[in-house]
């Protein structure tokens, strides 16, 4: 098979994903009746690497008996809050591993390290999941709607990296229509293969070809698909992609420190990474709950031996499938972040994704609001941030304060802010709730 020349100059740099690949498919071939008993084991010998090669871990971990799973300690963001150097396991330093930063959507910004056959693994694993979807690493054209480092050195860096990654990369701080019809110009004269990037952008550009009534794929014939990454995709939004897109939608749920968590396969199921990772759902005091049941979501990096990531506390909620199994597990819902849980005056919790979805319905049936945020500014008062053609009416205020006293409680203050357009994350990322609300 042909090697692009992304994969080529991976391997130039000391990741081997040619072998990773090789690693990856042997893998993939263990029959289901044996999966179990082989996570055991690369379960086993991730913590007694770490907890032998990495002086920060066996800090952390005490006289913890490393033999019994459930209680090896639940790692969060801020047991990282510290120098890398510190973190890493013997043997490596930051000269022989690859480095990177988290976002920080959740409030705990840090680097982290990979080996360097980690790293490449997660490559691997990347172009075969794409693969089962008919997007050829070697060839495919990707429309990516990402944000951008606006430094020179930051934003020269990832326009090289475009290049060799054969993608062309539309801005997500820019969501008016007048820019929105520069890229549907772009796609009418680009071969795109598929769209790749932040699910709120990617909606935006739909609601714009729904207003225009354009369907892309008569536009820019070559397109197969759209993979939305790194937001909430709402059913009633993924609706509206594929309506206007002409194309399927795939669901993407990763993380950078870790590698892909679930992607939705062509059955349509969110299939969760059992080849590099161990997906634990456990509840406030880190028991591990059965399938079916809302909790946090705790993952093991199964070959990162550089730094470890064992029992991490990723930051959202999640449900596994019923019907999983040790191979395959199924992500049945993602429910949202854990630092996104609002307080309410009564003491009632609810989750911050709650507010999103009661008033996304209402909001969005004027045909006039494009997106909006919610956030907590007290303890029993919030503000609805909204980009709109025109202003709300007084009757869709009094249906959405009408909504937040039903599924919520009496009291709640609700005010209104229209605007230019939304403050997104330097990443580009735009957040659909916050509190700041000290809990």
């Amino acid at each position: 098979m042909k090697i692009s020349l992304f994969t080529q100059i991976l391997q130039r740099k000391g990741f081997p994903v040619n072998q990773a690949s090789i690693l990856l498919k042997q893998q993939q071939q263990i029959q289901e009746h044996n999966y179990a008993a082989f996570l055991e084991k690369k379960k086993a010998e991730i913590v007694r690497h770490h907890s032998k090669e990495n002086a920060n871990y066996k800090h952390f971990i005490g006289n913890t008996n490393i033999s019994e799973w459930n209680n090896i300690p639940i790692m969060t963001k801020k047991d990282f809050q510290k120098p890398l150097s510190l973190r890493l396991s013997n043997g490596y330093s930051k000269n022989n591993v690859y480095i990177n930063k988290t976002s920080g959507s959740s409030g705990d910004p840090f680097f982290f390290a990979k080996d360097k056959f980690c790293h490449a693994l997660t490559w691997a694993n990347i172009i075969d999941k794409f693969g089962a979807h008919g997007i050829d690493f070697n060839t495919s054209f990707q429309a990516r709607f990402y944000g951008i480092p606006l430094d020179f050195k930051g934003n020269l860096k990832e326009q090289i990296k475009d290049f060799f990654s054969n993608r062309y990369r539309f801005s997500v701080f820019d969501l008016s229509d007048a820019y929105l019809e520069k890229v549907l110009k772009k796609f009418s004269a680009k071969k795109f293969d598929y769209i790749n990037g932040y699910t709120s952008s990617i909606v935006q550009f739909a609601k714009y070809l729904n207003k225009k009534n354009i369907v892309l794929k008569d536009v820019c014939s070559t397109l197969k698909c759209c993979i939305v990454t790194s937001e909430m995709l709402f059913e009633e939004d993924k609706i509206l992609l594929e309506t206007q897109f002409g194309v399927c939608v795939i669901n993407e749920y990763g993380a950078s420190e870790l590698d892909l968590i679930a992607f939705q396969n062509p059955n349509g199921e969110w299939q969760v990474n059992t080849e590099t990772l161990f997906v634990e759902i456990v509840d406030e005091k880190g028991n591990v709950l059965p399938n079916g049941e809302e909790g946090r979501i705790v993952i093991t990096s199964l070959y990162n031996k550089a730094h470890p990531f064992i029992r991490y506390d990723i930051g959202d909620m999640g449900i596994l499938d019923e019907k999983s199994t040790a191979k395959n597990t199924f992500l049945k819902k993602l429910t949202g972040r854990t630092n996104d849980i609002a307080v309410l005056p009564s003491g009632k919790k609810a989750a911050g994704l709650t507010f999103y979805y009661i008033t996304k319905s209402i909001i969005e049936d004027t045909g006039n609001v494009k997106e909006f945020v919610i956030k907590q500014t007290k303890i029993d008062t919030f503000e609805i941030e909204y980009v709109s053609e025109r202003e709300l009416n007084a009757f869709q205020v009094i249906e959405i304060e009408k909504a937040m006293t039903n599924y919520l409680e009496k009291g709640l203050k609700i005010h209104f802010y229209r605007k230019e357009k939304l403050t997104r994350s330097p990443s580009g990322k735009l957040k659909q709730f916050t509190s700041l609300v000290k809990q």
